[in-house]
């Protein structure tokens, strides 16, 4: 079968997942207010890290008793901090079902050597959360950024639950709705859902968390970039701006922005709406092509994000290559960057759908994915 390319391209092709596209809006322009050559402690730095973080809490709407620090080394700076700091003081449930969740399980195992459980499902599947024992500390992502597969809901979180649940929300945060009742630790990076530029992350401890980090000591020595207590006591400058090492005041500013942005168009709902068309437009396109397929089983737990995809033509006989070359003729067409599956993740297409992403970008890539598959069937 032959095909035409298609007349019109995405006016933006950035369907990266990490880091991921801009909002619409922004230009260089938008960082000309950040305070470069000053330092991050004097007035305006501290200013400008508090209104990041009040922001945050205002557009995601986190409770007033919980702690939201700015970190460093992205998400998984945040969320192994959170582990070295918080587990061992008693058995860990690890939950992994794509590459993200399957790094905390080693490093629960292999490096801290705690007690634990683990459950796995794999790719496409989700780990039943009922099943799990609450009494234990339970580590997990919210939606699997490899995998494109997401917890439907917190329902089966316990209210009572005595251990502490460790959330890594890194492409949820800003696109999904998050039972802030559920999550005693949430981590995430801006370079995901708001397209704010690299190597900073943010940490959320409720109450129960911070109690915890005051009332125990890991009997393993912590790195100065862990430490979030001081005496037995939380260091609480680090929730309010003062961070434990030097931002990047230029990436903040950007953040300032994504953030406002974000309040623009509708803050959270406006968000979670721009994901959901964004990401119906490409399950739509699955449903009226047989060769193409999402990667998530269940439809209720399909990623509004990190939309994961499968090639399922028959004729396909090695589908990691004919993957690479159908997002490599993506590519070269400036019609879709960086789009191939992530490399531990099963053979396909991973597409941002994040709310920085347009649905009419979405909506003018689809018809040269089509073409880009017929093509390469018939070289």
């Amino acid at each position: 079968m032959t095909t035409t390319k298609p007349a019109t391209k995405p006016l933006n092709p950035r369907f990266s997942s990490g880091p991921c596209a801009k909002p619409p809006t922004w230009t260089l322009d938008a960082l000309r207010d950040a305070p470069l050559g000053r330092s991050h402690r004097a007035a305006v730095g501290k200013d400008k890290l508090k209104a990041a973080i009040e922001t945050t809490r205002e557009i995601l709407d986190i409770p007033a008793d919980y702690k939201i620090g700015i970190v460093p080394a992205s998400d998984t700076g945040a969320y192994e901090m959170a582990m070295w700091s918080l587990l061992g003081e008693r058995p860990a449930e690890m939950v992994a079902w794509e590459s993200f969740g399957a790094g905390w399980v080693t490093d629960a195992v292999k490096q801290l050597k705690i007690e634990h459980t683990v459950h796995t499902a794999e790719y496409g599947e989700i780990v039943d959360m009922a099943s799990l024992n609450y009494d234990n500390d339970v580590c997990f992502t919210w939606n699997g950024t490899t995998s494109g597969v997401r917890m439907a809901n917190g329902h089966a979180i316990p209210s009572d639950r005595a251990g502490l649940t460790l959330c890594d929300a890194t492409s949820a945060a800003f696109a999904m709705s998050l039972p802030w009742d559920k999550l005693d630790v949430t981590t995430f990076s801006w370079q995901k859902v708001l397209g704010g530029e690299a190597a900073h992350g943010i940490l959320i401890l409720n109450p129960r968390a911070v109690e915890r980090l005051e009332s125990y000591t890991p009997p393993w020595p912590l790195p100065k970039i862990f430490r979030l207590t001081k005496g037995g006591k939380l260091i609480d400058g680090i929730f309010s701006g003062a961070t434990i090492n030097t931002p990047s005041m230029l990436c903040v500013e950007d953040y300032l922005f994504a953030l406002e942005w974000a309040k623009s168009v509708g803050g959270l709902t406006g968000l979670k709406a721009r994901a959901q068309a964004n990401a119906q437009a490409i399950w739509d396109f699955c449903d009226n092509n047989d060769w193409i397929d999402n990667l998530a089983v269940d439809p209720a737990t399909r990623s509004v994000t990190s939309v994961c995809l499968k090639f399922t033509d028959p004729r396909i006989t090695d589908g990691a290559a004919f993957a690479k070359a159908v997002a490599k003729r993506l590519e070269a067409e400036g019609v879709a960057l960086d789009v191939g599956a992530y490399r531990d993740a099963p053979a396909g297409l991973r597409i941002w759908c994040g709310g920085t992403v347009e649905t009419s970008d979405i909506e003018a890539m689809l018809p040269w994915l089509h073409w880009a598959f017929h093509a390469e069937l018939d070289a």
